[in-house]
């Protein structure tokens, strides 16, 4: 196969791209006959907006099959965006013996989870996981009763269940971790696999959407299940056992201690009760830098008008996105955080008496307003000292504060962004309505988050605002707070063997052990941490 990068074909205002127009565009890009062509895919297409008022085009990446390959790619020796196509296939490195003498055990099933599960059944290995929350059947219908009527199951909602927190979000598939193993590509692979949109394999920043994850997340555990795989849902591990700095096995909830020596703590970055069994036990942990912030609402259509031009609303392009970062002069960095074009903002909690925000689009990403987190980076040397859990402590204060000014019962604090950056009350909405469920209640968010972050984005809006027209603009409605952005701890780990530097046994994996960010990064880790699983048990 060759690839060709760079391939620029122009958009028009109301039609895509046809097949026939890029297959032409491939040929004469590699200066052969059309009947040469023997076939190509599309392995990446980006929208290049650069000159959006004079026209939009597509850069596409293209494989294609040849004949007299090798005399094609003579001709392009010297071309940097022309050559040989790199090979992307999963090659998995280790393969159970005959006779697999312990079943490795992992904790969670969150992307992370999901995907160490996967690869260790498609090796036989014949895992076992353990997840606190339910399958995303009982699980959506939970979550659904905290947005509606204000009824929270503490292990089965946003956090915790089938699927991870990444169940209920944008259902994002991009990253920016090295990966020269194409392990994304193996993760985008599966959900295709599993029923996930093909084009989510090319398309610029792809997604799948909460509806749609749900049946694919499903239809991947039926596939672990059928390889030997065990899923246990409701079973929260509340104990481990180390002997000589050797794990030996894990307790249960229910008393039940299942003895295994190969343990994969695939934890949400939620998952604080576990976090303080851990550091009971003396498994290694260090504090990490995280975020904290609002929740900020614009209609779609102002984003997309301002992104796009003319071309907004344009059945290719679908709705717009945006990426801001800026630095305050208090020394603090502002920048936006898990944009959800066409979405909503969601309850998040995951325990009683606490309001924390996260975001979330369907497929579609129809809805009328576009949502993103605008966060402040916070640093445990400075901001919370006092051992790896004051970051966990923190969140809880800011957490349960805002339960408070929600007035309680679940209702979050809001305030219009212009009532915010001029400090003053906020008693009204204007055109832009908020879409948290159960509801919100407007007032002030200065008392909100600490001092220094509320100073750094009220200095970042208006500066946002000249980015893209309107950001700043005074009836857009922020909503608090947006506090669990990553986890705020990490279960350190030896980078050679994976496992816990002070537990053998133990392999910290994904967002919650402070290695991902993200459904992509999540499971590129668990795929990473099931090949050390599986080298660790030939061992």
């Amino acid at each position: 196969m060759i690839r060709i990068q760079q391939l620029y074909l122009p958009l028009h205002d109301q039609e895509d791209i046809p097949p026939e127009v890029l297959r032409r565009a491939v040929h004469q890009r590699l200066r052969i006959a059309a009947e040469d062509l023997l076939g190509f895919t599309v392995f990446k297409r980006s929208p290049d907006a650069r000159r959006k008022q004079a026209g939009l085009s597509f850069a596409y990446i293209i494989d294609a099959e040849v004949r007299d390959e090798a005399k094609v790619l003579a001709r392009f020796d010297n071309d940097p965006h022309v050559g040989p196509s790199p090979d992307m296939q999963y090659r998995p490195p280790q393969v159970a013996p005959r006779e697999v003498k312990e079943r490795p055990v992992v904790i969670g099933f969150g992307p992370a989870g999901l995907f160490c599960a996967l690869i260790l059944a498609q090796q036989g290995y014949k895992p076992i996981v353990l997840e606190r929350g339910r399958d995303v059947r009982r699980r959506t219908r939970d979550t659904w009763g905290l947005w509606r009527q204000k009824v929270l199951q503490p292990e089965s909602n946003v956090q915790f269940g089938e699927g991870g927190a990444g169940l209920f979000s944008d259902g994002k598939l991009y990253s920016q971790v090295r990966d020269p193993k194409f392990y994304g590509r193996k993760v985008m692979q599966e959900f295709v696999n599993a029923g996930a949109p093909p084009e989510i394999l090319w398309v610029n920043r792809p997604h799948i959407g909460t509806f749609r994850l749900t049946g694919v997340v499903a239809a991947m555990r039926a596939r672990i299940e059928e390889l030997g795989g065990e899923v246990r849902f409701e079973h929260r591990v509340t104990d481990l056992f180390i002997e000589s700095g050797q794990l030996a096995g894990v307790g249960l909830e229910d008393g039940d201690v299942l003895q295994t020596h190969h343990v994969v703590l695939a934890l949400g970055h939620s998952s604080r009760d576990t976090f303080r069994m851990l550091e009971q036990r003396g498994v290694f942990m260090e504090s990490k830098p995280f975020s904290i912030g609002f929740r900020i609402e614009h209609p779609q259509s102002m984003i997309d008008q301002v992104r796009l031009g003319r071309f907004a609303g344009h059945p290719a392009l679908g709705a717009s996105d945006y990426r801001l970062v800026y630095h305050a002069r208090n020394g603090r960095s502002v920048y936006s955080f898990c944009m959800c074009p066409g979405g909503t903002v969601v309850a998040a909690t995951s325990e009683p008496g606490r309001v924390v925000t996260n975001g979330m689009s369907q497929y579609s990403r129809n809805e009328r307003n576009a949502n993103a987190g605008i966060v402040v980076g916070i640093d445990p040397e400075t901001d919370y000292p006092g051992g790896p859990l004051a970051g966990v402590a923190l969140q809880e204060h800011l957490e349960s504060r805002a339960f408070v000014l929600g007035g309680s019962d679940y209702y979050a604090p809001a305030q219009l962004v212009g009532d915010f950056i001029r400090g003053q009350n906020s008693n009204n909405f204007g055109e832009v309505l908020p879409s948290y469920k159960p509801g919100v209640r407007l007032g002030d968010l200065a008392d909100a988050l600490p001092a220094f972050a509320i100073e750094a984005i009220r200095e970042a809006l208006p500066a946002f605002g000249k980015q893209i027209r309107g950001f700043d603009r005074d009836d857009a409605v922020l909503t608090g707070v947006e506090a669990r952005t990553s986890s705020p701890l990490r279960i350190t780990r030896d980078p050679e063997t994976m496992q816990s530097v002070n537990v053998r046994g133990l392999f910290p994996c994904g967002e919650g052990a402070g290695y991902a960010g993200g459904i992509l990064s999540a499971g590129i880790d668990g795929i990473r941490i099931a090949e050390a699983v599986a080298g660790a048990m030939q061992s």
